[in-house]
């Protein structure tokens, strides 16, 4: 039996990955049937109508499915693309912000498709390479900002065009971290209150009648 993630990291908040893959199957891609049918109606509207040869968009979960049934060839996204991922790549590298990726669930996409269908993408091991390379740069800029942030005691961090993967990935770490500065500023603040204490106490006792009577014996 399959055990649980969440149960098993003891944080049921951590999602588990296949249930963002699960989200990530539902992106629209482009197919070429080689077969002609009539609209499929689904939960979530109609998919077609299919026609040999011509292209149609379809929920990603269908196209490899039909890609693995040798009825269609993929359709790359545009995004999918040397030129277009070396330049995201490019500015991810030279900014401190996290770029806006052409595709939510770029990671997801890219991993199924190249998969299921290499041959339908062009230059697919150099694609591979290129996108493992961007999710690097940017979940090692994720850890670093919020290692910066529970450094410098934020109260938030600038995360800004994260995808859902990207965000998921580091969660296992973001409980400790905010644990970590919870206790911070209860110590902070309980040392400030036992300080402001003692300073009131020692102004009073130094204002009382007898305040000098040790020395004035």
């Amino acid at each position: 039996m399959r055990s649980d993630p969440a149960g098993d990291s003891g944080n049921e908040a951590i999602m588990d990955p296949s249930i963002i893959e699960f989200i990530g199957e539902k992106c629209m891609i482009s197919i070429i049937p080689n077969f002609s049918n009539e609209p499929l109606h689904l939960i979530y509207g109609p998919v077609g109508p299919f026609r040999a040869g011509f292209p149609v968009f379809v929920p990603l979960w269908m196209a490899t499915h039909l890609r693995k049934q040798q009825k269609c060839r993929i359709v790359p996204p545009e995004w999918m693309d040397m030129d277009i991922l070396e330049e995201i790549k490019e500015e991810e590298k030279r900014s401190k912000f996290f770029t806006k990726m052409p595709c939510e669930h770029y990671m997801v996409v890219a991993q199924l498709v190249m998969s299921t269908a290499p041959d339908d993408v062009p230059r697919c091991e150099e694609l591979r390479t290129v996108i493992k390379d961007i999710f690097d740069i940017r979940e090692s800029k994720l850890r670093t900002s919020i290692d910066a942030f529970i450094k410098g005691e934020g109260t938030y961090a600038k995360l800004d065009n994260l995808t859902l993967l990207e965000i998921h990935s580091v969660r296992p770490i973001l409980p400790y971290s905010l644990d970590h500065i919870a206790r911070y500023q209860r110590t902070a603040t309980a040392s400030q209150r036992d300080t402001s204490m003692l300073s009131a106490s020692m102004a009073g006792s130094s204002s009382g009648p007898n305040s000098n009577s040790l020395f004035s014996q």
